[in-house]
């Protein structure tokens, strides 16, 4: 029995000390009673078939992932930095002084990238380095897209860039379209082929008209565009005006006016427009086309017959003719009934209001009244004493030319001879004097040209035609056009209709 407890003692002592041994236990007894109070000691390591000693694998990868986490961090840290100091640096460089020493005109022509607008720039000494005006860009653009806005585009223009203007404000220039604007200005009263001419004329509009626009659709205004505009989008730009104009203009016509489409009301506009060119008066010849269709009269307008002749191409030069008023085709208002089939030029504004609320009046004829108006009258006895007036101050007109050119040729007669020394020495003018000019008719009733079929000068009083000599219209003369008639011609282009 005794033994049996110093055996349980001595299996408790081995198995706190080292491991517990069982009566089958394997393990190593302790050697002394030292050895039962040491620590645990760890098994020796394994080794290899050659002898080599082989580490745990956990603590090896533990220590692995360790340094690399540290060494990745590392890494991001100096990223940081360096990021932030190059982003630092491109902001200095984006937003500083550029190099321009005075302002300068920069073009940016239609269909550029945005590496060559940059490098351009850069050519033309606008920036320092295109690199850093592509990074500040884009960088833009990123900011533009993650705060939801609408991502900046450059626009071609032709652009005034200031002195020291930094790449930002380049920029901001070039994405508001900031450019430097040219103009062009449609006068009134021109057809569509004479304006088709002035926008060929500008050599600031690029690309070519295939197409003259329908007669009327076009707004005359001043009209302003960037360099490198195509005229073909000028050309959109004044038939969209035209119709929201004009569709304006029609909701608030009077109650009288008789047309049934705003199409018909432009042709009678184009009408106005062409008779007469003072502001004060569109409303007052609209007022007789009216009174003249209410009572079935023709409108005897003579621009109808000078469309006709010239092909809408510009001003007919001369007096219209006989065979001209008698010729039949579907413009020619003293032929037809009613107005033409179209506009005979694009009227403006004025003259659009005009014959959308013309004056209420009785007048049924108007003639010029030599001072660059028109005389009105309702009853033809009215109107015949106003030609008369027109006529003598013809005349009258006529003598003052002849005098002053016969006074005219009798100064050079006098001061002009054969052989007229100069007060240089040596030196002599040789030869004739001076031919003078042909002298002005003194007869007041001789016609500007000779042709058989002319319009007589003093036409029948009965019935006679509304027409008179207008005035230059004030919208050709603008445009460059030739000046209207002389008198003669002008006496002849508004002479009334024999009936």
């Amino acid at each position: 029995m005794g033994r049996k407890k110093a055996h349980g003692v001595a299996d408790w002592m081995a198995g706190s000390a080292a491991q517990p041994v069982t009566s089958r236990g394997k393990a190593q007894l302790p050697r002394s009673p030292n050895e039962i109070l040491e620590p645990v000691r760890p098994a020796p390591p394994a080794r290899s078939g050659r002898g080599k000693v082989r580490l745990p694998k956990g603590p090896r990868r533990g220590r692995a992932t360790v340094g690399f986490l540290n060494a990745s961090l590392t890494i991001l840290l100096v990223l940081m930095v360096l990021g932030g100091g190059s982003a630092y640096a491109l902001k200095y460089a984006f937003e500083q002084p550029g190099p321009l020493d005075h302002s300068t005109i920069v073009v940016i022509p239609q269909g550029e990238g945005l590496t060559g607008i940059a490098s351009r720039l850069q050519r033309e000494g606008v920036v320092t380095d295109s690199r850093v005006l592509l990074a500040g860009y884009y960088w833009s653009r990123t900011k533009t897209y993650f705060t939801g806005g609408r991502a900046p585009a450059l626009k071609a223009g032709e652009y005034e860039i200031h002195k020291g203007a930094s790449m930002r404000q380049v920029i901001d220039t070039l994405v508001e379209g900031k450019a430097i604007l040219m103009k062009v200005t449609v006068p009134e009263g021109l057809t569509s082929y004479q304006i088709v001419q002035i926008l060929k004329a500008q050599h600031d509009l690029t690309g070519d008209v295939t197409e003259i626009p329908a007669e009327g659709s076009l707004l005359p205004d001043t009209y302003k565009f960037s360099r490198g505009t195509d005229r073909k989008e000028i050309i959109v730009r004044m038939q969209a005006d035209a119709k929201k104009f004009v569709a304006k203009q029609w909701e608030t016509r009077a109650s009288r006016v008789p047309f049934k489409t705003p199409d018909e009301a432009i042709i009678m506009a184009s009408l106005v427009e062409k008779e007469t060119g003072k502001a004060d008066e569109r409303d007052r010849v609209a007022g007789v086309f009216f009174n003249r269709l209410a009572k079935k009269m023709r409108l005897q307008s003579d621009p109808t017959i000078i469309y006709v002749v010239t092909g809408g191409k510009g001003n007919l030069g001369r007096g219209i003719t006989r065979s001209e008023i008698d010729a039949k085709n579907e413009y020619n208002t003293y032929q037809i009934e009613g107005m033409p089939p179209t506009p005979i030029c694009n009227p403006g504004r004025a003259s659009i209001e005009a014959v959308l609320n013309p004056a209420t009046t009785e007048d049924l004829y108007f003639v010029a009244d030599g001072s660059g108006g028109h005389a009105f009258a309702a009853s033809i006895r009215d109107h015949q004493n106003n030609v008369k007036r027109w006529r003598q101050l013809e005349r009258d007109t006529k003598a003052k030319a002849a005098a002053s050119a016969a006074e005219q040729n009798a100064a050079q007669d006098q001061t002009a001879g054969p052989g007229v020394a100069l007060d240089i020495p040596g030196v002599t003018v040789e030869g004739a004097a001076a031919k003078p000019a042909a002298a002005a008719s003194s007869d007041p009733n001789a016609d500007a040209t000779t042709a058989e079929d002319t319009i007589p000068p003093e036409p029948a009083p009965e019935d006679t035609a509304t027409q008179a000599p207008a005035p230059t219209n004030v919208a050709t003369k603008a445009a460059g056009a030739k000046p209207a008639a002389t008198a003669k011609a002008a006496k002849k282009a508004k002479a009334p209709k024999t009936p």
